[in-house]
């Protein structure tokens, strides 16, 4: 058997080209190698959206369009949604009984994000506790592997600290998953801002080939080159940063930068050519996302067989785990 893969998303808006570098291309390069378990993360995005969830059902269908776009495979795949498998639910507060509240408050990104969403009241168990969500997001399959950057490895090593807590009181009941470490170009927003929707400086996998052009033709360059005879700097320079990770032609890419920094190419050609590298990369994504959203009864199906295949393997996880807990009333 292959060893098993799981990650997810929350839904919470237009998916961009971070999310396409940073996890959707990674994502769909292993399927043939893993056996792949996607889901929407759907009580995730309620961790922070509970005030207004409406638009969370919407994003979810839209989210999943986009990964199909994007090269998932629910053949290859198994594509699902978080909320339609209880089960995580339940192994989530079965290991909230074990897990000191102090482990939870030291996790980086939970007063990182306290900070940088200090419009929304996050002072809630749920948000608190979605580290332990996480973790039993992956363990409930038995993931080997969970596709993961550098700077979420501590992450996933909380979730293994969990599981040996979990160990420790009811024996070996779980894989403790591992990081299978993934490299990606950091982009940054239109702005040179961190990429994020909440800034409006995304570009986003849906947009149309215009919108694509107009964005590319607003971003920041080098802000001390004011005219196109004044040699610019490259590095750090967010057109050549996409140029890197989206233009296929390195000829083309290295012939920008040589004449860049000589100040004998203008924004103007930089940025049209990135444009029409954009535009190329996405136009087939375009075509296959309109086909799968022509067919909402067809994207529907897939998403709930995908999560009666997901439930079956979480059900008897419990089954496992319920006994182990002395709580099997059988």
């Amino acid at each position: 058997m292959k060893p098993r893969v799981v990650s997810g998303m929350r839904p919470t808006g237009k998916l961009h080209l971070g999310h396409l570098v940073g996890a959707l291309n990674n994502w769909a390069s292993l399927q043939d190698q893993y056996e792949c378990f996607y889901f929407v993360a759907d009580w995730h995005a309620l961790t922070s959206d509970y005030a207004d969830p409406s638009e969370i059902v919407a994003s979810a269908y839209d989210m999943a369009a986009d990964w199909i776009a994007a090269g998932l495979d629910p053949v290859r795949s198994t594509l699902f949604i978080q909320s339609l498998v209880p089960e995580h639910a339940e192994l989530f507060l079965l290991l909230s009984m074990t897990v000191p509240i102090p482990w939870l408050e030291r996790v980086p990104t939970y007063k990182e994000q306290i900070e940088q969403l200090a419009e929304k009241d996050l002072s809630t168990l749920g948000f608190l506790g979605y580290p332990l969500l996480q973790t039993a997001d992956i363990i409930i399959y038995n993931a080997h592997f969970v596709p993961v950057g550098e700077d979420q490895v501590p992450h996933l090593e909380l979730s293994r600290e969990i599981v040996r807590r979990f160990h420790h009181f009811y024996g070996e009941l779980f894989v403790e998953p591992k990081p299978l470490l993934t490299t990606f170009p950091r982009l940054p927003g239109l702005d040179c801002r961190k990429m994020s929707k909440s800034y409006a400086n995304t570009i986003n996998l849906s947009d149309d080939s215009e919108t694509v052009r107009k964005k590319v033709m607003q971003m920041y360059t080098d802000p001390k080159r004011v005219r196109a005879d004044i040699p610019g700097t490259v590095e750090g320079n967010p057109v050549f940063m996409y140029h890197d990770a989206f233009n296929p032609d390195a000829a083309e890419v290295e012939d920008l930068k040589t004449r860049y920094r000589a100040g004998k190419v203008g924004d103007v050609e930089v940025k049209t050519k990135l444009a029409k590298a954009l535009n190329a990369r996405l136009e087939p994504m375009r075509s296959r996302r309109a086909d799968v959203l022509s067919n909402p009864s067809a994207l529907r199906d897939i998403l709930h067989e995908g999560s009666g295949k997901a439930r079956a393997i979480a059900q008897e996880t419990m089954d496992r785990v319920r006994g182990a807990v002395k709580l099997s009333y059988r």
